[in-house]
Formats: C-alpha cells, sequence, structure tokens
C-alpha cells in the first residue's frame, strides 16, 4: 500500500512548532468555556417515551439504537450517520423507514431540536466530544460509547457540561449494570476486596493494526457518494479520505482512537477503579511498545500505571498487557480464564480465540480474585479458597435495570446513571494517559494537584491535543 507523507505527530514536526501549536490550543479550556447556547434537561414524564435522536447507526451505533428501542421506553425521532445508506446502516434504516436521516448531526439539532430529549453518539472516539458538547449544551441528555472522549481535556469539558447543563449522560460501559459492578461493590463493602495492591488486566486478541505498517497518512481514494467525508472528520485536521479510516479502522490510529485500551479498558478495569476510588495515577510508564510508531497503536505493549495512597487504602500499580504474544503474568492457579458468554466480540477477532481471554487479576490482603470483562463477575482463587469464603460473602442485589434502561430511566428522573461523566471521566483520562505513554514510548509522571504532566512538555500538550479544525472551535467554548 502507498502512503502519502504527512506532518501531524510529533516526530513529523519541528519541537517548538508541534508544542506551540498544542499550547496555543489550551485557550480552549475550562478556563475560557463561555455558555453560546443552553436549554434546560428535560425530565420526560413517567407517561411519555424518550424521545431519542442517534448519530451513528452502523456497527457498535446501530447495536446500541436496537438495544435502547427494546427496552420500550424510547421513541427513535432522528437518525443521524455520516455515511448514510452505506451497508452498514441498512438494518436500522429498515427498522424505522419513516425516521428523519441526516448526515450532519448539526443539521439535525437546527431542524429538530425542539423534538429531541436525548442523543446517542456511536461514532469514533474523536467525534465523541463535540456531538455530546452540542448536545448537553441545548438541554439533551447523552448516551455516549466509551471512552467518553479522545483526549484528556475533552473529558473535563464533557464533565463540567454534565454538571452545567443537569442532564443524564452515560458512558456505554455495560458491565456497570450488571453482576460485575453489584458483585464488586457489595465485596469491597463488605471488606472482602480490600488493600488491593496490584492489578494485572490484559487483551490479547489481534487488533486491526496488528501486522500494519505506515510511514504517513495513508494515499487519498475517491469519497464513497454515501460518505459527507468532511463532516466523519469533524474536529480533527484536513486529510484525504481512505477506507483505512472508517468502520472501526479508525481505532488504529492515534489521531482517530484510542487503541486497544481506549476500547477494552472500560471493560475490563473500571468496577476496580471505581470503587477501590483509584482516581488519576502519578505516574504511567511505557514499558514495552513493540513496532512503536508516532501514527498507530504497537504492536503489542505493556503499560505500569501507579495510583498513590488514597485515605486508608495502599498504593495500587495496574499493568496493562495488549498483544497476541504480550501475555500477562498470572498465578500459578489461574485456572480457566473467565468469559462472559454474552460480551460482544472485539473488533477484530473473536472473544474466544487462542490464547488468554482478555480478563485481570486482582490482588488484595488475604484473597487473589480472577476476573473477565463487561457484566462478568470475579472469582476468588485458588478454587480451595473460594469453597473457604463462600459462607462468608456477602449476598449481591440483582440490577434493577440494564445499561440502557437505566440511561432511560434516567432521562426521566427514576434512576441516576451508573456510568455517568462524572463516574466514567477519570477511568476515560486514565486510559488517555495510557495512550499518550503508548504514543510516545515514555513514561509520564502526573501531578494530581495541578492537572499536568510534569516531565515531558510534548505529553502535557498531549492532554489537549492539537487545535480544532477551523470552524469547529466553539464546541470548546460550550
Amino acid at each position: 500500500m502507498k502512503h502519502q507523507q504527512y506532518s501531524f505527530s510529533p516526530s513529523q514536526l519541528q519541537r517548538r512548532q508541534f508544542i506551540g501549536g498544542m499550547l496555543g490550543a489550551g485557550a480552549f479550556s475550562l478556563a475560557s468555556s463561555a455558555r453560546l447556547f443552553g436549554a434546560a434537561a428535560r425530565n420526560v414524564p413517567a407517561s411519555e417515551k424518550v424521545n431519542l435522536a442517534c448519530c451513528g447507526i452502523g456497527n457498535r451505533g446501530g447495536e446500541i439504537i436496537k438495544a435502547l428501542y427494546a427496552t420500550g421506553l424510547c421513541n427513535i425521532v432522528a437518525l443521524c450517520d455520516t455515511d448514510m445508506g452505506a451497508p452498514h446502516t441498512e438494518a436500522v434504516l429498515k427498522m424505522f423507514p419513516n425516521v428523519p436521516r441526516f448526515q450532519d448531526f448539526r443539521k439535525m439539532f437546527d431542524k429538530m431540536g425542539k423534538d429531541i430529549d436525548a442523543v446517542t453518539a456511536g461514532v469514533p472516539d474523536f467525534s465523541h466530544f463535540p456531538i455530546a458538547m452540542l448536545a448537553m449544551s441545548l438541554g439533551k441528555h447523552v448516551y455516549v460509547e466509551k471512552p467518553m472522549a479522545h483526549t484528556f481535556n475533552e473529558v473535563d469539558l464533557m464533565m463540567a457540561a454534565e454538571k452545567k447543563y443537569k442532564v443524564a449522560a452515560q458512558m456505554g460501559n455495560q458491565g456497570h449494570s450488571e453482576a460485575n459492578y453489584f458483585q464488586f461493590k457489595a465485596w469491597t463493602e463488605a471488606g472482602i476486596i480490600k488493600n488491593v495492591t496490584k492489578i494485572t488486566a490484559f487483551m490479547n486478541n489481534s487488533r486491526r493494526w496488528h501486522g500494519m505498517k505506515v510511514d504517513g497518512i495513508l494515499e487519498g481514494q475517491p469519497v464513497p457518494a454515501s460518505l459527507d467525508w468532511d463532516t466523519w472528520l469533524t474536529t480533527s485536521q484536513p486529510r484525504p479520505y481512505n477506507k483505512g479510516y472508517i468502520n472501526g479502522d479508525w481505532r488504529s490510529w492515534f489521531e482517530f482512537g484510542n487503541g486497544a485500551l481506549g476500547d477494552w479498558g472500560a471493560h475490563i478495569f473500571d468496577t476496580a477503579h471505581q470503587f477501590l476510588n483509584l482516581g488519576i495515577p502519578e505516574e504511567v510508564d511505557s514499558v514495552r511498545a513493540d513496532g512503536h510508531s508516532p501514527l498507530i497503536f504497537p504492536q503489542a505493549s505493556t503499560l505500569a500505571f501507579k495510583f498513590p495512597k488514597r485515605g486508608d487504602m495502599p498504593p495500587v500499580e495496574l499493568t496493562w498487557y495488549d498483544g497476541v504474544a504480550n501475555l500477562p503474568p498470572l498465578p500459578n492457579n489461574f485456572g480457566e480464564a473467565v468469559v462472559d458468554p454474552n460480551i460482544p466480540p472485539p473488533s477484530k477477532g473473536a472473544a474466544k480465540s487462542k490464547g488468554t481471554p482478555p480478563g485481570k487479576v486482582i490482588y488484595g490482603e488475604g484473597l487473589t480474585f480472577k476476573g473477565g470483562t463487561h457484566g462478568a463477575t470475579l472469582k476468588i482463587i485458588p478454587e480451595e479458597k473460594a469453597k473457604e469464603m463462600a459462607s462468608k460473602l456477602p449476598e449481591v442485589p440483582k440490577s434493577p435495570s440494564d445499561h440502557f434502561a437505566n440511561f432511560l430511566l434516567a432521562c426521566k428522573g427514576h434512576e441516576k446513571c451508573r456510568s455517568s461523566f462524572d463516574i466514567a471521566g477519570p477511568l476515560s483520562q486514565t486510559m488517555a494517559l495510557g495512550v499518550i505513554a503508548q504514543r510516545l514510548n515514555s513514561k509520564l509522571v502526573f501531578d494530581r494537584e495541578t492537572r499536568q504532566i510534569t516531565n515531558d512538555k510534548i505529553a502535557n500538550a498531549l492532554l489537549v491535543g492539537p487545535p480544532p479544525r477551523q470552524g469547529w472551535e466553539q464546541y470548546y467554548k460550550l
């Protein structure tokens, strides 16, 4: 495959120019945010269904729409996709043939804003932010796939908007409405999980970028007739269309996605992050980055996250392993992996492919736990210890609603989002720091008080990222 040279990564820009451009983007931060729009969020009455507008209607976005609609709690009132009519959008279009269609979410809000209660964003990572910010500023509740946003700063702005506009805001993280969430909460409160000092998290399935080698952005190709490429790019800088960026392949590129960590980290160590009150790490070290590239994610990577002492809880080191051959060290008594048969497969490869299925090991005081992803519950290892503890385990309550019903009921004021932005935000920012460490293949030192990376100016500038494309700056001021 031929490649076109294009300067958009740290290694391809003069250091001073790169830092200057990104520090300049700091003008679009919380300190200078100004309310350009504003409408009170509406709690939908009990007798009414939530009027839902859906951005991204194919692939994962289509799955979200079907799951929300299946709850019986919403009406689908608008469909929006930059590639409207492409094969992956056909199933949803057939389900809702008479629903208005748009290719630009801005036009959708202009025309139908008054008819919309809530919005979904099942789109590439880098496009979560503008859709969610515009929706919240208009008083619309939002459901956003994980990770919340592409950069650390965008997550900050989205957390602030959730509070400012008083909306229900849910990050798609199904495990927060399934057994894993309620078990981890109950076991932590009962002291079964306590004084955790070490977590091993791993995702060793094949990914789209495995085997890829690039030396610049992809060579331009004719834009499909169904695709609004300019709107697809949203805040990103202009570049020629190539099919290697769309339909999930965007996840391979630092510019558009957050890699395996952003894709699966939220499903693997999310409950540990919340109920152990980990917050933001003070160090992230790129221990391994096979085939490191400033453009695409490593072929395999190991990241060491260090979280400080929190109250009476000891420091925690969380080590992340991705890459087919980059298998984690596991206890001798690990046994069979924990696999939830209901989890969706990775974007490439099957969840039960050769090697260790995605999961985690949690080392606490006196007990070691193994777990899988999403809603899969923890198991105490070895089995002899699990049998000994069986009578001492607290009762785990059943979930009152699945993740999709939880969001819609929150729109109606009946429940609170279990993966609200104030919960999901620090988790997403932890992953964003990991992505920066992967991108630069370096160690980061993060000051939790000033919220700055103190040992690397380029890494610190990446908390904000490159300036948005001309015409998209206003989304950082909402």
